[in-house]
This record gives C-alpha cells, structure tokens and sequence, in this order.
C-alpha cells in the first residue's frame, strides 16, 4: 500500500510574500505491493464464484450495469451522465492514485464505523466543556494579545495526539487609547458618558483590572463635536427613509441602533452621506419578552439585559471584503507590501454605548424632528417608551450637540492561529474543523468559546478514536483561529496562502463560532451539506428530553440558512470555493437575553443562564463529529448535488420576485424582460438538476455496494481496486462541485468575492445573499448588468453540469 502522511510544516521562516508554502508535506512511506488477477475475465469469473450471499451479487450486478451506462437496474434509461463510464478497468498495472487507501478498505482501518460513532458520542462530558469554558474565559485574549492561549492549545491538542503548530501572520488593527461622550448644552456639559459596564460582584469577570474598554475594531481615530440624528437601525433603506423626510444629516453624528445590519456598515453608509460620527448602542426593543419593562429583572439577578451591557464589534467593511484591509487577496506574511484602507474601514469615528447612557441622547432628540411613528413599521420597534423616550429623529438643535472622542493605536503585530492535524490514508482528501479563539473581552463564554469548549471535546473525542486503534480514512485538520472579530483576519490570511493546496484537497470546512448560548440548533450550509446535517442531528440526542429518546433533529425546526459572513467560513466559501456549514445553539424568544460582545458574556453568565448544565455544549460537540466522521470515513462522500440543484432554483425565483417588484422604475422590469432575460439561466439550472439527480443516484448505488463489501472479506482485491478507483473519481467531483461557482474576476463592486452563488449583502454584511452579481445590479438598475451575471452564473451553472457529467 502507496501510504502518505502530512506533517505541519514550520512557519517561522517564510518566503517572500508572493510564494504560496503548502501547508500539508507528502512523506512518501514504503510501497507495499500487491498481487492483482492480471486477466479481467478470470476475476469476473471469480468475483461471481467466490460472492455466496445473494444480496452481494445483486449488488454487484446493479454496478457492472452502472459501468455499462445505465443508470437502473433494467436497463431502460440510458445516460450519458454515469460517473463510472470513463473509469479505468484493471489490468494488472493500477495507478497509484488508485492503489487502495488501506487493507480494510470499504471498511473502516482499526475499528468499525459504529465503534467509531460510539466513540464520538460517549467521550464528550459536561465536566470536560466546564472546564475549557473556564480556562478559556479567565482572562483578555483579544487578537495579537494571546499567544499563551495559543500555546496552551496547542501543547493540549499535542496531549492528545495531534501534531500542531501555531502559525502567525502580522495584521494591521488597532487598540484603544481613549474615548469620550458627553452630551453638551451651549457648550456646557449636560451629560458625560462612563463609556463603561457596570462591575458586579456576583460575577467576577466583570471586575477584572485587566478588562477590556469599549471600543469599536477598526473606529478612526477623531474628535467632534456637532448635532445628532437618531437613524433606527441604520439601515440603507433608513437612511433614505430620513432622507426622504427632509432630516438633514450631512455635519451630523448618527445615533444608531444596533440590529437589521452589520455595524460597520451602519457607519459606511452614515460616511457616504456626509455625517461626522456614529454612536451605536443596544435596545431592549430588540430582546424580546424578556426585558424589564416585562417585569423581568436584567443580569445577574434574572435573564434580562443588563442596562450598562455595551456590545464592542468591528467596523471593518466586512460585505467589501474581510481580512487585513491592508492586504486584500493575499496574506499578511512579514514583508507584504501594504494597501491603503481608503473604503474598507471607516474613516468618522465611532463609540459603542448601552442602553442606560444612550437615554438621556434619546431623551434630549424628545419633540425635535419627526417621530419614528411616522416612518415604516422597522421604525416603531424601540423599547424604551417606557422610560419617557419618544424616538424623534432630530436632528437636535444647535443649543444641544454631542462631544464624540475617539482615539485609537494602530499597529501591525503578529496573530497566531494554531493548527493540529490527524493524517489519514487519502491525504489530498481533507476535512476542516474550526473556531475562533480571541474575544473582544476577558470571557466571551458564548462567542467564541463555547465552541472552543466544544472544539476540544471533539479533539479529545476523536484521540480517544485513535487511542482504541482508528485510522482515518481522510484526513483532518482542526484550526483555532486567531482575529476573527476584526475581521475575520487569521482564517483569511491562512486561506489566502494556502489557496492552491485548498483548492486541491479541501472536501468540507465545518465551522463553530458561538457554539452554545440556549437550547435551539441554528445550521448555514452550502448545500451540498444539507442531507449530512440532518443526518447528523438525528444522531445526537437532545438535552431537551421532554420527550424521551428525542434527538436534536426532533426539536430542530429544520431550517438551514444561506452561507452569509460574519464566522470564519467566509474566505472558504466565497474566496476557495470549499463548501461550509456553521452550526451552534442560540436563544429562542424566551430564552435569556444574550450579552453579545460584552463583559457580561461570561463564564459566570453562562453556568447560570446560557447552557446551566452545559448540555449543550456536549451536543454540539457530538453533531460536529459526528458529522465530521461521515465525511472522514464514508467511502463515497456523502454530498447532494441535487441539494444544490434544488437551491439554486429557489434562489432564481427568488431574483425574479426582486426583478418584478424593484420600486425603481429605471430598474423595474416587466415580465416579457424578466423572462427573456431569465432564461438562459432558467435552463442551465434545469440540466444541471438532471444531471446532479443522475450523477447522486449512481453515487449512491456505489456506495450502497461498497457498504454492503466492506462487511465482506472476501472480496477479491482487484475488484476493490476498481472500486475504489470508482469512488476516487466521485468523490473528486463532489470535492470539486463548489469551486465550479467560483468566477475569477469576482463581483464588480467587490472583487475579493469569488462565490456566485453566496456573498454577504452589500448592505447587510451578516446575511447571505443568493446570486449576488444579479442581485446588485438589479439594485442598481443597470439591466446591462443584469444580463452580464445571467450569463456568468449560467456558465458557471453549466461548468457545474459538465463536471459531474463527464
């Protein structure tokens, strides 16, 4: 057997910044040769002889009609879209590509599949995920301030018999220095913000000398003074709203709820309309049932908000692109030639405040300006009417202005991600596993590291796998990312060195960011991926036993979302082309209000109110390698072409529905347009649904035979070649299904967005938009535009088609 193993190689010496390094090493290891039946009718004849059980043989007759070019057992439907119709037949001399992974092969190498799963599902333990979340959440790990959390993570991961590494980059952001808010009346203050939580002594995090101020990631440093405009949840659509009503804004600072959008896109669109400053805070309007003016008492005496909870975040210019805004493209190696900022961060600056300072801001706009009553209904969801607040927009008059300060350090320092590896026996067949380590504070329970916790029982969980003798059949890489919450800097960087060994051997990413913060699993998903997560989850039984024996797909509502931004699966699904899923546990309407990005997301928070019993930390970690293991050991990967087929119908529909109903009448197009304009793509979605259907039928008939084999042993070796080499040649093409939706050019406002499937909204930078090209230019109303991207996504629709069919 042709075995290989991949080893992490070293990071502190680099070449220069245009090299790619790959990150995996081949080691080639000694050939073991093996005998073959070197006449194909003899082994025929021998495969019919030495096959006794009759469901085998009705196996392997279904495959040899496949080979013949027929897709059912009868033979009545041809096809020319079989997958096995190129493959190469054994004679004697097999390509090592196609030489066996392992001598088990179908079977799992060293234990079964069920020991396996079994394995996965009894080692995660409550006690275990408390104590990471305790050690993870003892301190500040901000980005580029917690190399000795990586090295403890490493040096765990290390205990448990991965080989890692920490691999560093040097990354542009900034820290914070100074700051103020302090409302003035003809120049005289009124009112100075503490721009602080308050510290309680039931939980210790919150009193740390060490704890971190609020500041917003990549804020411009500046100091001004002027009116101010309350603007909802500025949102392009309410900035326009507020246009539309006269309210000046040009010289003004915006005070913006947070919510709707991401925050750095608040102040980008507030930058381009002329406004100084942004000050973005969190209403209770936004928590649901649970508040105080609902009779429940805010954090840590019951589940509501705390007033003084302030929620910190980046600005950056996520939906333009993420990653070192000084290094777009390529990755921030020592040495790289740096880009301006100009458009990726912005350039007023910005405060983050609670609710408790936001009121009197509020207070003062009272009877100044038009009332968000009269605007849209996104406008009358304000929570605070019952301290006296009546949302009017201003601006405020020149008597009453604000003092915004804002100073911030900008630097370029290194990052660390670490990185462990468990080799298996197809190297250039690899699964991902990955969260996010930093925190914009000193616990950060929730995001990031319930998922840490999670992340360490499935490490833990899977060397208990290789302690018992399992050898996997792919291989795996697990990644704690470093900077994500500026920007999603360490997993970017890494992608962007290692694209040409990604685009070669990455089979699946599968991210954890918040992995536990209440009991409802939430999934996004490329696809491909869908019919793997409920398997998954319909694997994993529920913390939530109100019904005995219910698993998480018992309690899960079903809804799997579109790939957005705001985790580290973005640079692998829309830059790499690797296809992605995001799942974690989130907080339903009565569930306790989460204190998202601020001290009160701690440990002490979490044992009380997030996840009591810390159950759910244990089923995320079992989904996650439970899912992980499907994909690790399964003969034939187990992807939906006809998923994505099935998706990318609703999202065509769905454009058409934005084509008919744009209220620009420069951009409206009627249904004669809409139809003629649609239909090359209509039609190319059509194929590629016949061929995706054809080609994951015949896939699964390979694997139903191989299943069925690998509880046989005697199966004559030559026929497993050709087996396997079936299986290499699927799976390559499931593999290479997403990058097929790649278009090198990338989007026309922001080239760094590969994916013409998925991308962030311009506007929205969390949620995910489905063909965004036709999207965009639809918005713009350049009906140019919109038949470009037809055509772009149909070819790409149709390279789709061709792989598959080939």
């Amino acid at each position: 057997m042709n075995e290989t193993k991949v080893i992490i190689m070293a990071t502190t010496q680099r070449p220069g910044w245009g090299e790619r390094l790959p990150l995996l090493q081949r080691v080639s290891v000694e050939e073991d040769h093996r005998e073959h039946y070197p006449n194909h009718a003899v082994r025929r004849f021998c495969t019919i002889a030495l096959t006794a059980i009759p469901i085998l043989t009705l196996a392997i007759i279904f495959f040899c009609i496949a080979i013949a070019g027929q897709s059912d057992l009868f033979g009545d439907h041809q096809t020319e879209n079989a997958p096995f119709l190129s493959l190469p037949i054994s004679d004697g001399v097999v390509s090592n590509e196609y030489k066996l992974p392992h001598a088990a092969w179908p079977a799992s190498d060293g234990i079964s599949y069920d020991k396996l799963k079994q394995i996965l599902q009894d080692t995660p333990s409550p006690e275990r995920a408390r104590e990471w979340s305790q050690y993870y959440t003892a301190g500040p790990h901000m980005t580029g301030k917690n190399r000795s959390q990586a090295e403890w993570t490493a040096q765990k991961w290390e205990e448990f018999g991965l080989q890692s590494s920490l691999v560093n980059y040097d990354v542009y952001l900034n820290y914070p220095v100074d700051h103020r808010l302090a409302l003035l009346k003809d120049g005289e203050v009124e009112f100075e913000a503490t721009l602080e939580e308050d510290v309680l002594e039931e939980d210790p995090t919150s009193g740390l000398a060490d704890r971190i101020p609020t500041f917003h990631g990549y804020s411009a440093s500046g100091n001004v003074t002027a009116p101010y405009v309350y603007c909802n949840y500025g949102t392009y659509e309410d900035y326009e709203e507020l246009q539309k009503a006269g309210v000046e804004l040009e010289g003004k600072i915006a005070l913006i709820k947070y919510g709707g959008i991401f925050r750095g896109l608040k102040l980008k669109r507030a930058s381009e309309l002329g406004m100084v400053g942004g000050v973005i805070y969190s209403d209770p309007g936004d928590d649901g049932e649970i508040t105080e003016e609902n009779g429940y008492k805010p954090y840590p005496d019951g589940p509501a908000r705390n007033p003084s909870s302030v929620q910190r975040g980046s600005v950056e210019y996520l939906s333009v692109a993420p990653g070192d805004p000084t290094t777009i493209g390529y990755p921030s190696l020592p040495g790289a030639p740096r880009q301006s900022t100009d458009g990726k961060i912005p350039d007023i600056p910005s405060l983050p405040i609670s609710y408790a300072e936001a009121l009197p801001l509020l207070k003062a706009l009272n009877g100044h300006g038009p009332n968000a009553s009269s605007f849209p209904s996104s406008w009358h969801t304000g929570g605070l009417a019952y301290k006296g607040i009546h949302y009017n927009t201003g601006p405020t008059p020149s008597t009453l202005t604000l003092n915004l300060v804002n100073t911030q350090s900008y630097v370029t320092t290194p990052l660390w991600n670490v990185l462990g590896i468990i080799n298996g026996s197809i190297p250039d067949e690899v699964i991902i596993i990955g969260n996010h380590r930093d925190a914009w504070i000193a616990g950060g329970a929730g995001d990031p590291n319930s998922g840490s916790a999670a992340l360490m029982e499935v490490i833990r969980s899977f060397s208990a796998a290789l302690a018992q003798g399992w050898k996997p059949l792919r291989t795996l890489v697990f990644a704690s990312w470093d900077g994500e919450e500026y920007g999603l800097l360490g997993s970017t960087e890494w992608v962007e060195e290692y694209l040409p060994w990604l685009s070669e051997a990455t089979v699946a990413y599968i991210n954890v960011d918040v992995g536990a913060r209440g009991p409802n699993f939430q999934t996004s998903a490329a696809p491909v991926l869908n019919k793997l997560i409920e398997a998954a989850t319909g694997e994993v039984l529920s913390p939530n036993q109100t019904v005995a024996g219910q698993t998480v797909r018992d309690t899960w509502s079903g809804h799997i979302s579109t790939m957005g931004s705001g985790s580290d699966f973005t640079a692998f699904q829309d830059f790499a082309g690797v296809p992605c899923i995001d799942v974690g546990f989130g907080a339903g309407k009565g569930d306790p209000v989460y204190h998202y990005h601020s001290n009160y997301d701690s440990f002490r928070w979490m044992e009380r109110f997030g996840d009591p019993g810390w159950g759910y930390h244990v089923a995320i970690a079992k989904i996650i390698a439970v899912l992980a293991a499907e994909l690790v050991e399964a003969p034939v990967i187990g992807f939906s072409a006809t998923e994505y087929a099935e998706g990318l119908g609703r999202y065509l529909e769905s454009v058409k529905a934005k084509a008919r109903t744009v209220s620009d009448e420069t951009a409206a197009m009627d249904p004669a347009i809409e139809e003629a304009t649609f239909a090359p793509l209509d039609q190319a979605i059509t194929a590629f649904r016949h061929t995706a259907t054809t080609f994951d039928a015949s896939a699964a008939a390979l694997s139903t035979l191989l299943v069925s084999l690998s509880t046989t042993p005697t199966t004559p070796p030559a026929l497993l070649t050709d087996l396997y080499a079936s299986a290499r040649k699927v799976n390559t093409k499931y593999k290479l299904l997403e990058r097929q939706f790649l278009y090198a050019p990338g989007l026309d406002s922001r080239s760094w967005f590969k994916h013409v499937v998925f991308a962030p909204g311009l506007w929205t930078g969390y949620a995910g938009a489905t063909f965004p090209g036709i999207v965009e230019a639809l918005e713009e109303g350049n009906r140019t535009g919109v038949g470009k991207w037809v055509g772009i996504v149909g070819g790409r629709v149709e390279g789709a088609g061709k792989l598959l069919g080939e």
